[in-house]
C-alpha cells in the first residue's frame, strides 16, 4: 500500500468519521497560495490513502467566498493527490431533481464576482481548456459508485455557483431556471477550474438539499433544511467514497492530466524566476 494518497475528498468534516478509515494523520500545510482552509487528514480507507479537506473549516468558519480555492487544490497536490472528489451542498432548480437526491453534474456556470480564478498571472499566461469541466471518466466512476449505494442519483446538470453567503431571491432563482440550470451552489466555481489548471481530475457529489425559493409548493431553502438532509446523506456519501476507492482508478482518455501541455502562452524565457518558483509543482513538466 502506497503512503501517498491519490484521491481527495473536499467537503464537510463529518466525512473524517467514516467507518473504516485508520492511521489518520494532520497535515499542516502551506502552499504559494497561504494555507488552506484546514488541515488536511490523510487516512487509510479500503486499503487506499485519502485526503480529506473541510473546504470551510472545521466548524464552518469561512464563507464561500473566504474559502482558499487555490491553497486548497494545491494543497492536495503537494500530497500527491490525482483525483478529487467535491461533496457539496446545493439547490434544485428542476422538479425531478428532489431534495435528499444526489447529482454527477456535467456542466457549471460561474456567477460569481471577485474571487480569485486561476493560478496563473505575475508573467506566465495560461489559457486552459475547460468546456468540459468535470472530469468525464471520474464523473462516470462517481455515478456508478453512488448508484451501488441505492440512493437515487442523477447524471448529469449544469451548475451555476452564485457569490453568496446569501441565499437567492426568487427573480434570480427563477432567471437560472430559463438559463437552463439544473443546480445551484457557492462553491464550485472556481474550485473547478482551478482543479483542471492543477491537472487534478475533479468531479461533483452535489446533495440536493432543497427546491431553492422558485417552487411555490415547498418551503424556501433554510440553513436548518441544509444541514438536515446533509446528515441525512453522510451515510449515502461515505459508502460511495468506499465504492469508489474500490473500483479501478484509472484515469482513463480524461484531458485533465496533460490540461496545461497546449495552454501555456508565455515563452518560457521570459517567465519570472519568482513564478517558476512559485508555480514549480503545476509547471515543471512543461517549463524548465
Amino acid at each position: 500500500m502506497a503512503d501517498t494518497p491519490t484521491l481527495g475528498i473536499i467537503g464537510g468534516s463529518g466525512l473524517y468519521n467514516i467507518a473504516g478509515l485508520t492511521d489518520k494523520e494532520e497535515h499542516d500545510l502551506i502552499t504559494p497560495f497561504g494555507r488552506p482552509s484546514d488541515p488536511v487528514v490523510v487516512g487509510t480507507l479500503a486499503g487506499q490513502r485519502v485526503a480529506f479537506l473541510a473546504r470551510h473549516g472545521r466548524g464552518h468558519r469561512l464563507t464561500p467566498a473566504e474559502v482558499p480555492y487555490g491553497a486548497n487544490l494545491y494543497a492536495l497536490k503537494q500530497l500527491g493527490v490525482e483525483r478529487v472528489v467535491a461533496v457539496s451542498a446545493c439547490g434544485s432548480l428542476r422538479e425531478d431533481y428532489a431534495p435528499g437526491h444526489i447529482v454527477i453534474p456535467d456542466q457549471v456556470y460561474d456567477n460569481t464576482h471577485g474571487r480569485p480564478r486561476s493560478f496563473f498571472g505575475e508573467g506566465l499566461v495560461a489559457h486552459v481548456g475547460v468546456a468540459e469541466p468535470f472530469c468525464p471518466t471520474l464523473s462516470q466512476q462517481l455515478y456508478e459508485a453512488v448508484k451501488a449505494t441505492g440512493a437515487t442519483v442523477h447524471q448529469g446538470g449544469a451548475f451555476i455557483t452564485i457569490e453568496g453567503p446569501r441565499f437567492s431571491t426568487k427573480a434570480e432563482s427563477n432567471t437560472y431556471r430559463k438559463w437552463g440550470m439544473s443546480l445551484v451552489g457557492m462553491t464550485t466555481s472556481p474550485e473547478v477550474f482551478l482543479a483542471r489548471e492543477a491537472e487534478l481530475c475533479y468531479t461533483c457529489m452535489a446533495h440536493v438539499t432543497d427546491y431553492d425559493v422558485w417552487h411555490v409548493a415547498e418551503e424556501a431553502v433554510t440553513v436548518e433544511m441544509i444541514i438536515r438532509t446533509l446528515n441525512a446523506n453522510t451515510a449515502t456519501a461515505q459508502q460511495a467514497l468506499v465504492n469508489l476507492l474500490g473500483a479501478e482508478a484509472d484515469r482513463g482518455h480524461c484531458p485533465c492530466p496533460t490540461a496545461l501541455a497546449a495552454a501555456l502562452m508565455t515563452d518560457p524565457a521570459r517567465v519570472p524566476t519568482a513564478t517558476k518558483d512559485k508555480l514549480g509543482l503545476l509547471i515543471q513538466k512543461y517549463v524548465a
